[in-house]
């Protein structure tokens, strides 16, 4: 008995520990500038990772403007995580991968919205396949060079 109260109060204090270190959106921009380039990419990924979970409870609810405004820091946040990745060199693969399972998601949200609705989402799919083409460009031209 003692043993599962002593897990318990663990898996609780952790929990608390999570939630006190995750950061909001307005956190993540304001750190963003003084980051490194191979920290920004990261913590744009992470902005708009949390727009787009903002982005879908916002269409849900009906809250159009807002919903487009997340929509617009996706594709935003993305393109300064590309940027950042590709002046340092690094996480370009996860980059490439998280505007990829992004541009999913935002396909699966706009199924679920009236047609005259749609046109953001749409704008914000193109600009990641976008991302998705140069930085995959990037990491094959690469390898050819190499070869």
């Amino acid at each position: 008995m003692r043993a599962v109260t002593l897990t318990l109060i663990l898996l609780l204090a952790a929990g608390v520990m999570r939630a006190a270190t995750e950061e909001t959106v307005d956190q993540l921009k304001a750190r963003l500038p003084s980051a490194s380039a191979e920290n920004r990419a990261e913590i744009s990924l992470r902005i708009a990772q949390l727009q787009l979970r903002a982005a879908d409870k916002l269409y849900g609810e009906g809250h159009l403007e807002e919903a487009r405004a997340a929509v617009a820091d996706i594709a935003d946040y993305c393109e300064k995580a590309r940027d950042s990745a590709l002046q340092s060199r690094k996480h370009v693969k996860a980059v490439e991968i998280n505007a990829r399972k992004m541009a999913d998601k935002l396909r699966d949200i706009k199924r679920t919205l009236a047609f005259e609705d749609q046109a953001p989402v749409d704008q914000a799919i193109r600009r990641l396949e976008d991302i998705r083409t140069t930085l995959l460009k990037e990491m094959f031209s690469n390898k050819k060079e190499k070869k």
